[in-house]
């Protein structure tokens, strides 16, 4: 079970949103290398970073912060990045920078031959990104519903070449309120690629019971404001984690 620390970035600086809303931002801290480092430090086997800027452009925005975050802990780590992608070129030049992992989000749902393209240019390197609001997906930031079901648009990607979902239930991120395992469950249950879990994750319980799941195909989970906020230890919960799965 990967233990993914997330790095959201807003103009340069390491935040937190609730709910996606970017007037309910808490700045972690405004050097998110160092805050890389931290996690790489504390036994990290992955990095997910959000370009929360781009996400709402729909341009990247946070190159510079990204750079960096690349150059101290890229040749280290996996490095996964979502926000603001939406073409082929974007993804070659973030590749190129030393990021193992592009997620596409909005674009997918929008363009989803945007993402077909994507993973026949880039195999092994896509992660599409579903958010989703009472199995529907969201797109623009969550400012939008679609009718769109999650498992449904989950399986179409998939047969696309994906190489993973993560899977986020937006009522729930950044409010400490704990995973929406049976969603969870239920969309990594009808696929064959790996789903990671993101939303809400509170304290070791959650680890606990996603590592009871984790045959069912449940990756890895992003970890957010728990672990800026101190309720979860990530030392400790990575350490426990590989003692219940290996």
């Amino acid at each position: 079970m990967l233990l993914i620390p997330a790095i959201d970035l807003k103009d340069g600086h390491c935040v937190r949103l609730k709910q996606g809303d970017m007037d309910q931002s808490t700045v972690f801290s405004e050097d998110p290398a160092a805050m890389a480092r931290n996690w790489v430090n504390k036994g990290a086997r992955r990095l997910h970073l959000v370009d929360l800027n781009g996400a709402f452009a729909g341009i990247p925005k946070n190159d510079l912060a990204i750079k960096k975050i690349l150059a101290e802990v890229g040749l280290e780590i996996d490095v996964q990045l979502g926000g603001g992608i939406r073409d082929l070129d974007t993804i070659e030049r973030y590749l190129d920078a030393g990021l193992r992992y592009v997620i596409i989000g909005t674009a997918a749902v929008k363009n989803p031959g945007f993402l077909q393209d994507a993973c026949t240019a880039f195999g092994g390197h896509i992660i599409v990104g579903l958010d989703a609001k009472d199995g529907k997906v969201a797109t623009d930031g969550w400012s939008k519903i679609t009718s769109h079901n999650v498992i449904d648009l989950a399986k179409k990607f998939q047969d696309f070449g994906v190489e993973s979902v993560i899977y986020t239930d937006i009522g729930r991120d950044g409010m400490l309120s704990g995973i929406n395992m049976d969603a969870t469950v239920k969309l990594a249950q009808a696929l064959t690629i790996p789903v990671i879990a993101s939303g809400g994750l509170s304290n070791m319980a959650d680890i606990e019971a996603l590592c009871a799941v984790e045959d069912q195909g449940i990756e890895g989970v992003i970890c957010g404001r728990s672990i800026y906020s101190g309720d979860l230890d990530f030392e400790a919960a990575q350490a426990r984690a590989d003692e219940l799965n290996g």
